[in-house]
């Protein structure tokens, strides 16, 4: 059971850092969120800010060398992961945690079929027999809607579609009924129309099964209608975290309203020039001493390229790592 609270996950202080020829990658430098139990929140962000990091770290997943988490804790249902051994770690991850991973090509074995890599799962986390585990195989294939489940799960990977690929994960990672489900960018490299079934998939089977679900995505679209909270992150770092709504309404931060703005608008007119944020994302093995964002952002004075952020509260649930926190925040009330 969760603790008293409903907090299936406290992540505090996370530090997830690698060493490379450069100097040492702080890829995640202190990050901190709670999920409840039933919870959906999605972690947004570009490419390199810290996102999947994050939660590979959660999953212990992080290839040590040349990564390590050097800090921070990572409790899951009153358990601490980062001090259990490696093998009581493998009896959560799987059965308790599971993880949907961006690129389900090379996520799965294309030498093995599909039923032996579903049935692996639950072999290993629930003592099915072979029979057992065939049909549980099955039953879950058929509940992330792949038509004509019993032959596709005598298939190879690459006899399906990118979309079908992606159900297969979702069935494995669903297998052992988790209560935290990680989906590290689920939707990447498939078209629309499957792109809105994959998440409807997922939001469907969290109302029934009750699953705490972490959304990873470089596109704010995507997390607008799955998500009760959203976390911003930029240079491993924590920028924005608030309410779904109370984020898209009033951002308080100018990397986030930058996200917002780069999300395509229907209601433009043809032509109209699409909003990207200046510059590129730092290096963060050599990041500046103010702000990491201060180069990028339109709003930047003297103090931001100088000291670092604090992490303002603009009410009990909206956090944003800015100086002009509550500036930036004010106009957004404003609709500036």
């Amino acid at each position: 059971m969760s603790e008293t609270n409903g907090t299936i996950l406290k992540v505090h202080d996370l530090k997830t850092y690698f060493q490379t020829e450069d100097g040492v990658v702080k890829a995640v430098d202190g990050i901190s969120f709670e999920l409840k139990k039933g919870e959906t929140i999605g972690i947004v962000g570009e490419s390199g800010s810290g996102k999947s990091v994050t939660n590979l770290s959660v999953m212990r997943l992080i290839p040590e060398p040349p990564g390590k988490i050097v800090g921070g804790e990572i409790v899951f249902d009153g358990i601490d992961v980062r001090k259990l051994a490696i093998d009581d770690v493998r009896k959560i991850r799987g059965k308790r945690i599971a993880m949907i991973f961006q690129d389900p090509m090379t996520s799965l074995n294309p030498f093995l079929k599909i039923s032996t890599q579903l049935m692996e799962v639950t072999q290993l986390h629930l003592g099915h027999d072979k029979r057992q585990a065939r049909e549980h195989a099955l039953k879950m294939l058929k509940m992330v809607g792949i038509s004509d489940a019993e032959n596709r799960l005598d298939g190879y990977p690459h006899e399906l579609s990118g979309g079908m690929r992606q159900r297969v994960m979702i069935a494995m990672a669903l297998s052992c009924d988790p209560e935290l489900l990680i989906a590290d960018e689920p939707t990447t490299a498939l078209d629309v129309t499957i792109q809105a079934q994959i998440l409807e998939l997922i939001k469907d089977l969290k109302t029934r099964m009750g699953t705490s679900v972490i959304l990873i995505t470089h596109d704010l679209g995507v997390v607008a209608g799955m998500t009760e909270k959203i976390i911003v992150m930029y240079a491993g770092k924590v920028f924005e975290q608030a309410p779904t709504r109370e984020l898209f309404k009033t951002p308080a931060n100018p990397y986030t309203k930058g996200l917002l703005k780069s999300v395509p608008d229907p209601a433009h007119e043809d032509g109209t020039e699409l909003y990207q944020i200046p510059g590129l994302p730092p290096d963060v093995a050599h990041l500046p001493p103010g702000c990491p964002f201060a180069e990028r952002c339109e709003r930047a004075e003297d103090i931001c390229r100088a000291d670092f952020p604090p992490f303002v509260q603009i009410n009990e649930n909206h956090h944003s790592l800015c100086h002009f926190a509550k500036e930036v925040y004010a106009e957004s009330l404003a609709g500036k």
